[in-house]
């Protein structure tokens, strides 16, 4: 498994496309990352399954 895996997740504000760093030796981590096009913050909800797949959902402030 990977320690380190680059996603790319899409901003709930601008529908854009952007990469995100994640650390795959955390199971579950939610912060926030301001988006690379339009610079609003985005939650980001990541979970590492046990095979090393990840999922991340994106969420902005109004949700």
């Amino acid at each position: 498994m990977e320690i380190e895996q680059t996603v790319m997740v899409q901003c709930p504000y601008c529908a854009e496309t952007f990469e995100v760093l994640v650390d795959c030796s955390i199971g579950h981590q939610e912060y926030i990352e301001d988006c690379e096009v339009c610079c609003r913050p985005v939650t980001l909800v990541i979970d590492v399954a046990e095979d090393g797949v990840v999922s991340v959902q994106t969420r902005g402030e109004d949700v």
